[in-house]
């Protein structure tokens, strides 16, 4: 009898003990649809997930549409983590491709956050879909997060909630400092316009008046009607300084700025981060860059040093 066979069994058996199971070692694909979604899932999913953004920073989620690559990540991903509130315009072909074995997730849709409403142009009283511009609705956004993978992957679930309590933390503490580089700005100046209405939750949160040319940027950006509404509207409100924000072009700002008379400022970041060596690489480094441009365009007092 060859003795080398059973000690052949006795390896592969101590091979098998010894391996960790299937589940602790697959790899989770997960889908986020933009950049600043990406940043969130990553705080709370850590090393133990592989992400894949849809729309690269720099680019406008609301006019991106769907690449053969994109394609291929969703073929292979298990989760989509989206905003919804129809941010998204491309979505609708995932839901139709998408089978049984993927999860859709809305973060905006299924946030503990009432959502606003967009105040102008031919969205006008839809949910407001900027809540990320509220340090708090991205804290809501991590529950979903944290909620939705631990629902999938429970062998990891200690490891996500962990994450996502020091993520809210890190929030908590962004959100005081973002109030007081903007608590210098004089109350008569607290007036922010801006070519999208995708600063409102921003607004609220940290008490601007706020206006915009048109709702979102998946309608017409720029036109006649509102060009003059708003040209109407600066006639008798005059603030420090109009913004345009990096996703879109600032010709229709630069414009008004020329025929008010008023300093134009930006670019903000609302609807993407910004590539990895520019000024809004994370979301925090984002609200950070934002509140700075408002301070100084808006005359906030100087900080001390």
């Amino acid at each position: 009898m060859d003795r080398r066979f059973p000690r052949t069994i006795t390896l592969l058996l101590l091979a098998l003990l010894a391996a960790p199971p299937a589940f602790a070692t697959a790899t989770i694909n997960v889908i986020a649809s933009f950049s600043i979604i990406e940043d969130l899932v990553k705080r709370v999913a850590g090393s133990d997930v592989r992400i894949v953004t849809i729309v690269p920073p720099g680019e406008d989620v609301h006019r991106w549409e769907l690449t053969p690559p994109n394609v291929l990540a969703l073929e292979e991903a298990d989760i989509v983590f989206y905003n919804g509130y129809e941010l998204e315009p491309w979505l609708r072909h995932v839901q139709a491709m998408a089978d049984d074995t993927l999860t859709l997730t809305a973060l905006a849709e299924n946030a503990a956050m009432s959502p606003l409403t967009i105040p102008m142009g031919q969205y006008k009283g839809n949910p407001d879909l900027h809540m990320w511009m509220d340090p708090k609705g991205a804290a809501a956004y991590l529950d979903v997060i944290a909620e939705t993978l631990s629902e999938h992957y429970p062998h990891k679930a200690d490891a996500f909630q962990q994450r996502a309590a020091e993520a809210r933390e890190a929030l908590l503490a962004l959100d005081q400092q973002v109030r007081e580089r903007l608590q210098g700005i004089p109350q008569t100046n607290r007036t922010l316009i801006t070519s999208e209405a995708s600063m409102g939750y921003f607004a609220r949160a940290y008490e601007f008046e706020y206006s915009a040319i048109w709702g979102i940027n998946s309608e017409t950006q720029g036109s006649a009607s509102a060009m003059e509404a708003m040209s109407i509207q600066l006639a008798e409100q005059r603030p420090p300084a109009l913004f345009y924000e990096s996703t879109v072009p600032d010709i229709h700002m630069d414009a008004l700025a020329r025929e008010s008379g008023l300093a134009l400022a930006g670019p903000l970041y609302t609807d993407t981060l910004s590539e990895a060596d520019g000024p809004a690489y994370n979301y925090p480094a984002l609200l950070l860059h934002n509140a700075e441009l408002l301070h100084e365009a808006l005359g906030g007092a100087r900080a001390d040093h």
